[in-house]
């Protein structure tokens, strides 16, 4: 089988492999679509925490299920997806039903060799699937499913205003179920292509381009009381400092977005507000199953991110432009045959 590594920052290289066999436990995927997220933009640039090379990329998957051992209803032939996050199962956080953050956590693409290649082998437990879902919304569950968990972590209420910082796919995600909770969503980013995407394809009414004075615009939008949640789906440093500003007294503030460095904020001002400071990782299965159930009921038009497709053999050669915002990609979707 054809498979595509990512030897070090800035390279990738095609090379061939044995078609995995089948094992105890495990499952066999042919795999059909890829979709290209940060985690994958990030690791190609060096920028991502977690990360060592040479490493094949890839976890927003989906494709047509080969064989399996041990997977309860589940057929060959079957279209699925799977729950990249391998967990221990044993460990303090998989014990308080938090495998998403388990002690030992192998994340498919990030600490083992992920899914560019033609076929895979995963745990048979990890393995999703719905009926009537397409291909690319299957592919699409993985990133709506962080920003459905970034959202639960939030504990977003109806009528409540939610900034959004990050108008990637990740921070789309986490507008949709945002607005799907009830909240009135503010969506800010540095790029105005993006927040008429926003506007025009997600409806959401209040956008802000951080780029100009946001804080205003944001007070502005609130009548002076701020956002009782502030989600950041940037990565950026200076996305998240200035997201402390943000929020409304009693206010939650979620880290989905991840930098590298040490967070500062004055203590005084978080205190007063009786602040609530989260990370969001990863998902899950409860927020796949939330997603899978707003894919099939139309809540969520996954397909509208799809901005660029690719065939696998192109991915090299293509890979380098999907970092220029001058291509406006919101999502790029690799197909295989």
């Amino acid at each position: 089988m054809k498979i595509l590594t990512c030897t070090a920052p800035g390279n990738f290289e095609y090379s061939e492999g044995e078609k995995p066999s089948l094992t105890s436990g495990r499952a066999i995927i042919k795999i059909k679509r890829i979709g290209i997220c940060g985690t994958d933009l990030h690791a190609y640039e060096g920028t991502q925490p977690f990360f060592s090379y040479p490493r094949v990329l890839g976890h927003e998957l989906s494709g047509e299920l080969v064989e399996a051992d041990g997977a309860e209803g589940f057929n060959p032939g079957d279209l699925v997806t799977i729950i990249p996050y391998f967990n221990c199962g044993t460990c303090v956080a998989c014990k308080a039903g938090k495998p998403n953050c388990c002690a030992t956590i192998s994340v498919f693409g990030v600490h083992e060799d992920g899914g560019m290649k033609e076929f895979i082998s995963v745990p048979s437990s990890s393995l999703v699937k719905q009926d009537g879902l397409s291909l690319e919304q299957l592919a699409l569950a993985e990133p709506l499913a962080i920003g459905a968990h970034g959202v639960r972590r939030a504990g977003v209420q109806p009528g409540e205003f939610v900034v959004v910082m990050g108008a990637g796919p990740i921070g789309l995600g986490v507008m949709e179920f945002a607005r799907i909770a009830g909240g009135k969503v503010i969506a800010m980013d540095i790029n105005e292509d993006r927040l008429a995407f926003c506007r025009e394809t997600l409806g959401i009414e209040h956008t802000v381009n951080a780029t100009g004075d946001y804080k205003a615009a944001i007070e502005k939008i609130t009548g002076g009381s701020f956002a009782e949640s502030v989600i950041d789906a940037t990565g950026s440093s200076i996305a998240i400092h200035n997201g402390f500003g943000l929020m409304a007294h009693g206010g939650r503030y979620v880290l989905v977005g991840l930098q590298k460095g040490p967070i500062e904020f004055s203590h005084p001002e978080f205190h007063k507000r009786e602040s609530t400071l989260m990370s969001s990782r990863n998902a899950t299965r409860e927020d796949f199953d939330t997603v899978l159930k707003a894919l099939k009921d139309q809540k969520v038009k996954a397909a509208s991110y799809i901005t660029h497709e690719v065939a696998f053999d192109q991915v090299k050669a293509d890979f380098a432009s999907w970092l220029d915002p001058a291509n406006k990609v919101i999502k790029a979707m690799v197909s295989l045959p």
